[in-house]
């Protein structure tokens, strides 16, 4: 667990960094945090957010990450549903949480690093203590002494995105010596991790992808470069300049790169890098086509999920071949196609996908048992997406159960469609979803993102579709939009766009 971490063009020593783990974990010990205890952090892609992810490992604790664009109620629930001990927060953020810490949370600030405030233009302080909060660098480095490592390792406990309702609270138990073991080979074979790589990381650690990514880098004692935030430019300057060789980007990453101009993009060597993993949402094929073509057969998707692990694993060759596939399962992973009445389908058949890695240990849904049994089946796991295997064993998700269209009675994917529209020049993001109708129950709505100084109608984008896909399938409204509402991860609140439609209505499908 020492790794060398580059941050804002300065690097921390393995020693350095191991140095400060410990002495966060003791400081996190002195503030009552015990094995399986819970304290969160609510700080942006800082060293400091992976040095305390580490401490709880060692202490046997468990890491909440909250996302730093929620609001005061937001945040409310999470720490209060969790039951954190402790809060760590950018104390720039304290403002929009007036309220929404609930009483006895100890809450520490830590001031944005020079990086940090550069990247999100926060200006130059000042800086902690802030309300009279004390700093949690201050406490951390008034520590002398190592904590004791506790025999099962610390864990993070991620809130799913509450797309569709509130986020839920994902409890892991502790994994065992052979599970860790598992864990490590998991994320070579899905993420490309290995010791001596020199990676990149922009997506937020809250996320659940980005954050395991961090942690193996610094099981596997990587080089990890630590980025504020994505920027398309950066990412290229940073892999010609420091010879990177691993990166994790996600699908809406992939679009912003291609999206820079040419002269900009043939700027940069690039040929360093070996792996790029990409999880959080499914890739177009027409984009990754288009990564693959400029830097080269080191693409890679996995389909995973904070609950289920990694499952599948698709590399660049097999995307050329398989377009839309998200690859065959990994080794130690176990995926089922099952009907409703949980019957295995053959090869071909969409039914619900169920799942899990040998590497994931047991977990409970936070002061949630219902939806935790709801989501088993003969000890494999879903989160309701649904897809099919082909005949050589490649899996291709059609959509997620609950995002399902039933019109006039047929049954319709927006994730087919979406991958469709993806395709037609101009479109820089889209969802599809359904809307109310008085004659099928529900038809399509799609809301587009046109590309920067793109203009497009509905038609145009209804008539790219008819050449593709049923005319059933083509969606009968068309809106636009400056921007979607998405996450860093790539995953569209699509619940945000689609209640507007179903407002006074008593059903939702």
């Amino acid at each position: 667990m020492k790794p060398t971490v580059h941050f804002g063009g300065a690097a921390i020593a393995p020693e350095t960094f191991f140095a400060r783990c410990q002495r966060s974990a003791a400081a996190l010990r002195d503030c009552g945090v015990g094995a399986r205890d819970v304290f969160a952090l609510m700080l942006r892609n800082e060293p400091l957010a992976l040095e305390l992810m580490l401490a709880g490992r060692w202490i046997g604790a468990r890491w909440c990450m909250v996302n730093w664009h929620f609001k005061a109620h937001e945040v409310r629930h999470i720490l209060a549903d969790s039951g954190a001990r402790v809060l760590v927060v950018h104390a720039d953020l304290l403002a929009a949480l007036d309220g929404g810490i609930p009483q006895g949370v100890q809450v520490f600030v830590a001031a944005p690093s020079e990086p940090t405030r550069a990247a999100f233009a926060l200006g130059a302080g000042p800086w902690p203590p802030a309300q009279g909060l004390p700093a949690w660098e201050a406490l951390r480095d008034g520590v002398s002494r190592a904590a004791a490592p506790q025999q099962s390792p610390g864990a993070a406990m991620l809130y799913t995105s509450g797309t569709t309702g509130l986020p839920k609270g994902i409890a892991r138990e502790p994994a065992t010596p052979e599970q860790t073991q598992a864990t490590l080979a998991m994320g070579r074979a899905a993420l490309g991790v290995e010791p001596g790589m020199r990676a990149l990381l922009s997506a937020p650690l809250y996320h659940a992808a980005p954050n395991s990514y961090a942690l193996l880098s610094a099981l596997s004692d990587a080089e990890l470069w630590l980025e504020p935030r994505f920027d398309a430019e950066r990412t290229l300057q940073l892999i010609a300049s420091q010879r990177l060789t691993h990166a994790y980007l996600v699908a809406t990453m992939f679009v912003r790169l291609l999206a820079l101009p040419p002269d900009v993009r043939s700027r940069y060597d690039l040929r360093s890098m070996r792996f790029v993993a990409s999880t959080g949402s499914p890739c177009p094929p027409e984009v990754k086509r288009r990564m693959i073509e400029w830097w080269g057969p080191v693409i890679h998707e996995a389909y995973a999920a904070s609950e289920l692990g990694y499952i599948t694993q698709l590399g660049s060759d097999e995307a050329l071949r398989k377009p839309g596939s998200a690859g065959r399962v990994l080794p130690g992973a176990t995926l089922k196609v099952l009907s409703d009445d949980g019957v295995e389908l053959p090869p071909g058949a969409t039914g619900v996908l169920y799942a899990r890695h040998v590497a994931t240990p047991d977990f409970s849904y936070r002061n949630d048992d219902a939806a935790r049994r709801a989501m088993e089946r003969d000890g494999l796991w879903t989160l309701g997406d649904m897809g099919y295997l082909d005949d050589e064993g490649y899996l291709f998700i059609v959509d997620r159960k609950s995002d399902m269209v039933i019109s006039g009675g047929v049954n319709i994917y927006p994730a087919e469609i979406e991958a469709e529209l993806m395709g037609l020049p101009g479109v820089a993001d889209c969802a599809v979803f359904g809307i109310p109708d008085a004659e099928f129950g529900e038809s399509l709505a799609a809301a587009v993102q046109p590309a920067p100084g793109v203009t497009l109608t509905a038609g145009e984008v209804q008539t790219f579709l008819r050449g593709r896909i049923a005319g059933y399938k083509v969606p009968r409204l068309v809106t636009f939009h400056a921007a979607l509402p998405r996450e860093d991860s790539g995953k569209i609140f699509k619940r945000k766009l689609r209640d507007p439609y179903w407002a006074g209505s008593v059903r939702r499908v």
